[in-house]
Formats: C-alpha cells, structure tokens, sequence
C-alpha cells in the first residue's frame, strides 16, 4: 500500500509524450523558438491598409499558437503526471514567463484589428476569401469589440497573466507538491497511507463505513490546515475577475464570465434554478434508500458516495474495459473505433497511481497532436465509466482538430461535456444488454446515478456556491475561509435538507475543485448532461440519424454558438423542458432502484 513514485511505475500505464515532442531537448528548442516567433508577430497600423495585410497577421498568429500549444501541452502534462518532479515545475515555469510574453504581443494584434473599422474588416473579408478560415475568430474580436480596452492597456494585462494566474497556479501546486496527509485507520485496523487520488478515487467509496468516515476526517484535517490560505486564493480570483469586468464594461463578473461561454444569463440560471429546485425531491429519495439499505442510523455527507452494494463491484482489467468500451460505441462508426483502438495502442491514457500525480481525470487536446487523458486506474469497471467520459472528450476534439483550422476548433464550455457523458449512457446501456443479472442491472442503475450525481449534483452545487460568492463578491462582503465554509455548508444543506447531516466538514469541499478557477465551469457539467441525455433519448426513437446529426456537432467544434450546435443534434437547449426530462430522468433511474430491493 506504499505510494509509488513515477519513476517506479510501468512505462506501459503511462502516457507517451513522444507525439509532442522526442524528449526534452526538442522542447526546449521549440520553446526558444516560439519565443522568437511571438517577436515577430506583424502588429500596427499596417493591418488596415490591405485585406492581404490583415490575412498576414492571422496566419502568423495562427502559427504561432500551433507551435506554442505544443509547448504548453509538453510542459502541463509533464507537471500533471508527476507535480513533485523539479524538473517539471522548473519548465511549467518557464512556459509560463514565455506564455506571458506570448499573450502580450497577441493582445497588441488582437487590439488592433478590434481597433479597424468594423466596415473595413467586413470590406476586407468579402474581398478576400482567405479571410474566411479566420471568420470564427474575427467575429469573436468583433463581439468583443465594446469590451475591449486600449492596446496598451491590453498588452499589459495580458504581459501580467502569470501574475493573474497565479492563484489557480498555486493552488494546484500545492494539492501536488505540498499537501501530505497523515495515514489512518482502515477497515483492518491498520494505518493506510492517504493521499487526494486515494481519497477520491478510493477510500471514499469504501464500503466500510468506519474506514470511509476516518479517511474523510483525516483528509479533512488537512485540507483545515490550508483553509485560510486557499480562501485567499479564491477570494484574489473572484477579486481578479470583479475588477476586470468592470474595468472591460461588464455589469458583473458573471456576465463577463458567461459572453466567454456565449450563453446568456436565463440560460445560466434556467440550469442553476431548475436543477437545484427540482432534482432535491428525487435525490432525497436516494438518501434515503442509502441511509436504509446501508444501516446507517444517520447519512452524514461523506457517506453519499459510498457502495449500495457493496460486494458487487465488477473487477476489470484496462483491456478488457478499453474492449467493452470500445463495443459499446461502435454506433459511431468505423473511424471513431480506430481512433479508440488508436488511443490504446499509442498510449494516449496516463493510468498509473503515484506520488504527485493530478488528481481526478481529464483529457488535454494539443491542435497538432493526438488527444492525452490522466486517470487512475483502479481494476473496477467504475473506472470504464470514466475511462468513456474521457474518451468522449478525445474523440471530440480529435474530429474537431481534423476539421477546423485552430482557431475554430474550441466550442463554448457550455458545450464541453455533452459528448463525454454521451458515451456514459452508451455504455451503461450495452452493459445492460449484456446481461440477465438483476444484481448486475442494478449495479449499471448506480452508476447512471453516479453520473448524474457527479454532473447534477456534485458540480451543479458548485455553480450554485460559485454565484453565491460571486454575488457577495459584487456586494463588497469579504470572501473569508469562514464565509466560504458557511456557504458551501448552506448550498449542500439547502439541497440535501433533513435527508443527510451536513457540517462544516462538508463546508470545506469546495476547497477540492480546481473548477473555480477555471471561469463559470462548474454548471456546465449539468449543461452538457442535459443535452447528452437529449439526445439520447432521440438516438432510441429514431435510430442512426441521431448519430449523424451529433457527429456533425463534434466535427463543427467552435463554428457555431452553443444554442446552434446542439440545435445542429436536434436537442434544444433554449427550452426548460429540455432541463425537466433530464430531471424527470434522474426520477425514473432512482425509482427502479428502490423497486431493485
């Protein structure tokens, strides 16, 4: 049960960096060079003279980013798979100096094409049809063009992004590099070793109660230690993000935050409200079943992740659960699986356990190269689920990347995890085609659950505390570890009501989530659940179209406004009826599983 170090871990669990770049070396190199490549960007008064001038400084930006997203992607996932490497901190600094360099002289181009007339840019693409790959980005500029402020005040802001991002920076150093945990007393009565991974991913769901209740206390213990310091951080981000709105015309933070996302302030709260209002019933329910089929005199907060059944939990090897996802999917067609069977073979999964790994999971999608996932893997077939959530991620960006040129590949975050929740509900549902065990349907009913509880719950409770704070933030009030705990406290009791026993332990998970400083992330986990749910339901009443329809989406990466991308797989986000079916779906699941006993 020690912790193993990276270097100890078989080269076969981990991700292969050779797509990026053959070692350090070459990094190196090509980070010199787009040192000097950002120097030569083609800025000033020139752009407007000819439609070929403008085209000249859009090509060379967009070269520029397609070396520099290498880069960057080498140095953040070298830092990801082994935050306590030196070596890894040391280059994750330097990206950031020369990305500071980089964003300062884009800034100045970007100001100065917002700065042209936007009679002249329209002029110039209508008598240019080169202009047309960069048509998704100059729409952007010119959607942004009120809120945006003078080139050198634009310059200098972006010149100062490793200073404006320093509090995500160092909150994620120090979960990696700093934060140790004291061992504990496990279901054996022995001390086990604890770590975040380990927590996440295994003590919490521990079926012993005792074993599941002390790993969260002395996992507590230590986020205590850190409670006013990463209160800081958080209050300089919301503080940082406050100040530049108002600064950029922004009636507030969250607006500023949401015309990023391209989604208005009813779409925002029709998710936040809806989901908040109407899925406590149904979840309360869930409670209560837990509280009941597990004995428990009392359901406190670190108990709702724990095991229903907990001597079923199927094992799985990783390729025997690659296989069983990969069947799963084949609805996609012939190129998604090759671009399944391809992330296996060449390595594009990082599923080792080791001492200053990242916790949780994700998938990094460099412009230029294959798409890289970070996971830990466990032998349960659980980890398939999240193994498919990560891949649907891949397979978006990987057809996104092969379609659009760079800088229409990203959609709105809005849209980011519709096609990974997607591939969950695929594979649950030949899961249970699979099988005529009633244990085994209930145990794929759980992890349906699981998922909804992560997007609807976990990360929707997150959005309803960010727009708290937020909100306080705008009002003035002092953004205090005490203030903070209190309202994620308030947040998860006002949700769970008398069905679980929150205290100030739970308060202090929002310390957990690198999500916050990440924009308003958090609530589109729920955005993009609903859609996934959406669709699927139309993939059961009318077959392949449905398939067609959502390839063509992830295909169209950013070319469209979220509304019209998902109008593009025939599911309409504008309507709050959309949201209620998910609700009344999430109803549905938890109904078979009180029937299920």
């Amino acid at each position: 049960m020690d912790l193993t170090k990276r270097q100890d871990v078989p080269v076969e669990e981990t991700w292969d960096l050779s797509a990026l770049f053959p070692n350090d070396e070459a990094w190196q190199a090509a980070l010199a060079e787009v040192k000097e490549q950002s120097a030569k960007l083609p800025v000033g008064e020139k752009l407007g003279e000819r439609p070929e001038h403008l085209l000249n400084g859009l090509q060379a930006r967009e070269a520029l980013l397609e070396k520099a997203v290498l880069v960057i992607t080498y140095a953040s996932l070298s830092l990801a798979g082994n935050g306590a490497d030196e070596v890894a901190q040391a280059n994750a600094n330097r990206v950031e100096e020369a990305q500071a360099l980089i964003k300062a002289k884009l800034a100045k181009l970007e100001a100065d094409i917002i700065a042209l007339p936007t009679g002249l840019i329209e002029q110039f693409r209508k008598s240019l049809p080169e202009l047309e790959r960069f048509s998704v980005y100059l729409d952007k500029l010119l959607a942004n063009q009120p809120y945006t402020l003078s080139a050198e005040t634009e310059e200098a802001l972006a010149a100062l992004s490793p200073v404006l991002s320093a509090p995500y920076s160092t909150y994620s150093q120090s979960k990696a590099a700093d934060m140790s945990f004291p061992a504990f007393k496990g279901a054996d009565g022995q001390d086990k070793p604890l770590s975040f991974a380990r927590f996440e991913d295994q003590y919490e769901l521990s079926p012993n109660t005792e074993e599941r209740r002390n790993a969260f206390h002395v996992f507590d213990d230590t986020l205590k230690a850190y409670e006013h310091t990463y209160a800081k951080l958080f209050a300089t981000e919301v503080s940082k993000n406050v100040t530049v709105a108002r600064l950029r015309g922004f009636k507030s933070a969250e607006a500023m935050l949401l015309h990023d996302q391209n989604v208005n302030e009813t779409m925002y709260h029709n998710q936040l409200d809806t989901i908040y209002e109407e899925l406590a019933p149904h979840m309360r329910r869930f409670a209560t079943l837990k509280k009941e089929v597990l004995g428990l005199s009392e359901l406190r907060f670190e108990d709702l992740k724990a095991p229903l059944d907990p001597e079923f939990e199927p094992e799985t090897t990783y390729d025997d659960a690659f296989a069983t996802i990969i069947d799963a999917l084949r609805v996609f067609g012939d190129d998604y699986v090759d671009m399944l069977q391809t992330a296996k073979t060449d390595r594009w999964v990082d599923r080792a356990d080791n001492i200053g790994k990242a916790t949780g999971a994700f998938c990094s999608s460099p412009y230029g190269a294959h798409p890289y996932i970070l996971l830990t893997w466990k032998n349960t077939m659980r980890g398939g689920f999240i193994l498919a959530h990560e891949l649907g991620h891949a397979g978006h960006f990987y057809l996104a990347n092969a379609h659009q040129p760079l800088s229409a590949t990203r959609p709105s975050m809005y849209c980011i995890e519709a096609p990974s929740t997607i591939n969950e509900l695929f594979l649950g549902n030949h899961l249970l085609k699979q099988t005529d065990d009633p244990r085994m349907k209930r145990w794929v009913l759980l992890q349906f659950i699981g998922t909804y509880y992560h997007n609807f719950v976990t990360h929707l409770l997150e959005g309803v505390f960010q727009h708290r704070v937020y909100r306080y933030a705008e009002e003035g009030v002092p953004l205090t570890a005490a203030l903070l705990r209190q309202t994620k406290q308030e947040v998860i009791s006002g949700f769970w009501g008398d069905a679980v026993h929150i205290d100030e332990r739970a308060g202090r998970t929002w310390m957990r989530q690198p999500h916050y400083y990440k924009g308003l992330y958090p609530y589109t986990y729920s955005a993009g659940l609903t859609a996934a749910t959406k669709a699927y339901s139309l993939y059961e009443q009318n077959g392949q179209v449905v398939i067609d329809r959502w390839l063509d989406m992830l295909k169209a990466g950013g070319t469209k406004k979220p509304l019209d991308l998902f109008k593009t797989a025939g599911v309409d986000m504008e309507n709050k009826e959309t949201i209620r079916d998910a609700v009344a779906y999430v109803g549905r699941l938890i109904e078979k599983l009180e029937q299920s006993y």
